[in-house]
């Protein structure tokens, strides 16, 4: 499933591209944010694809080498391992993965060049090498090759990065986040799954599906309100003259601390303070975490939000009279 970082980054380029139309289209913008949702899932999907791609080129090697006229030894008794792979084996078989492939339309055909490159860089790599001299062949020797091939080899792409680009636009920061989530569905794959071992969901629950709409909608919804606010707490600063994307950050912050009562203030600073360090400048982060921190201590003496549940972590109680 999707993290709640990438929904609340998905939340802010979505925040982002609405504030440089001039429609300000509240429900086109929804469905473009749920698009781009939608698109980190095919990414999903695309790279198991490619993972089947190469070990498909891997296989075409070794077929060709057995029907040359004057074949070397390597040619007659090639290393199968990793077409061997019996993770590779199950993902071919996952009734989950081909039925979304074929609804989808998911292809590498018109992208040949990435998992022949991929296939080359892999065949002089280190890891490959060992993995394939590793006498101890097992299922579990085997995900692991696979996993550091997506986590490690996928995400270490200049190639491949720069054609997910080229394909979507919305895939520009899925990469990194999309392989965490491939780990985490390939470490449940067990030596006896079958074809219906069941792959990621788009959400982890319903809950995190609503989260990121209400967060983008009352970000748009209350964008007077969470400018004034961030206005009166830069005395030094023109609103003006504060990075959009800065600002966007902090009304993001500021609907999650406010609409959100039962996620904890301090990992809603946290989050959006990481997120400002890699979509904002190289001092966003500071000045960010400043101006945040004086507005809450402002909306929480004036009683402006009320935490409950797990969103209490991090609050002072105090019994009332």
């Amino acid at each position: 499933m999707i993290s709640r970082r990438l929904l609340r980054i998905k939340a802010l380029t979505a925040l982002y591209a609405l504030n440089r139309r001039e429609d300000n289209d509240l429900v086109r913008a929804e469905t473009e944010l749920m698009f781009s949702i939608d698109k980190t899932y095919d990414l999903y999907h695309y790279l198991l694809l490619l993972v089947l791609e190469i070990a498909d080129i891997a296989s075409e090697k070794i077929d060709f080498g057995l029907q040359k006229k004057m074949p070397s030894l390597e040619d007659l008794s090639p290393r199968t391992r990793f077409v061997d792979n019996r993770v590779i084996a199950q993902l071919r078989m996952n009734s989950d993965l081909r039925d979304y492939l074929d609804n989808k339309k998911l292809s590498w055909v018109n992208f040949q060049h990435i998992p022949r490159q991929l296939f080359v860089r892999m065949t002089s790599w280190g890891v490959y090498d060992e993995y394939m001299n590793n006498q101890n062949e097992n299922f579990i020797s085997d995900k692991k090759f696979i996993i550091k091939l997506i986590t490690e080899l996928f995400l270490n792409s200049e190639e491949l990065g720069s054609c997910l680009e080229e394909q979507s636009i919305y895939w520009n920061d899925d990469l990194e986040y999309v392989s965490a989530m491939l780990e985490k569905t390939l470490k449940k794959f067990k030596a006896d799954s079958g074809e219906n071992v069941p792959l990621m969901p788009l959400f982890k629950n319903e809950e995190d599906r609503e989260f990121v709409k209400l967060l983008f909608r009352k970000a748009v919804m209350k964008a007077d309100t969470y400018s004034e606010l961030i206005d009166k707490n830069t005395t030094n600063w023109e609103v003006e003259r504060i990075a959009l994307m800065d600002i966007l950050v902090m009304r993001l912050a500021l609907t999650e601390i406010i609409e959100f009562p039962e996620i904890p203030v301090k990992v809603t600073l946290n989050e959006y303070i990481e997120i400002a360090k890699y979509y904002c400048t190289s001092k966003s982060s500071n000045f960010v975490n400043g101006i945040l921190d004086n507005i809450v201590k402002e909306i929480r003496e004036k009683g402006l939000f009320n935490k409950f549940g797990r969103g209490l972590v991090g609050e002072s109680i105090t019994d009332e009279d």
